[in-house]
């Protein structure tokens, strides 16, 4: 190869390296803490990090009732559901939502900063949020995680 000429390495599906890590979801901001779990799940934080390809890890989230948000979000903001009917829109505060499903709180926000189409959907399939502090992937030996 020319010392002039180089070319850019692009992973693919034999070239990933898939880490486990494990995310304690206590008082830490919703959105700031998702933002950076989506990162990890798209694969940003490697140097091989390649758009078309899945090259993200896994990521365990736990304590996810423990999540917090800033300003009056907890009883302002709205989640909504649609059922495709005419008037089968139902909205949920996020207090509500956090008390019935804490995990769906998380999802929802990662969900949202993945891409939309089948890589993303493959993407979010790696993500696993527990509401207490124990998960059954520990023979997965997750790193932690900090933020």
């Amino acid at each position: 190869m020319s010392k002039l000429h180089f070319t850019t390495k692009h992973a693919n599906a034999a070239t990933v390296q898939r880490n486990w890590y494990v995310v304690d979801g206590t008082n830490q901001t919703v959105g700031r803490v998702c933002a950076r779990i989506a990162a990890v799940l798209r694969g940003k934080n490697k140097a091989y990090y390649t758009p078309h390809v899945d090259c993200g890890d896994y990521v365990i989230v736990i304590n996810a009732d423990k999540v917090v948000f800033s300003g009056n979000k907890m009883d302002e903001k709205l989640y909504q559901n649609f059922s495709g009917y005419p008037g089968g829109l139902k909205e949920e505060a996020a207090k509500d939502l956090l008390k019935r499903r804490p995990e769906q709180i998380v999802e929802r926000a990662i969900k949202g900063m993945l891409p939309k189409n089948r890589l993303g959907r493959k993407m979010f399939k790696k993500l696993f949020v527990y509401a207490g502090a124990q998960h059954p992937h520990t023979a997965q030996n997750p790193k932690e995680l900090k933020f």
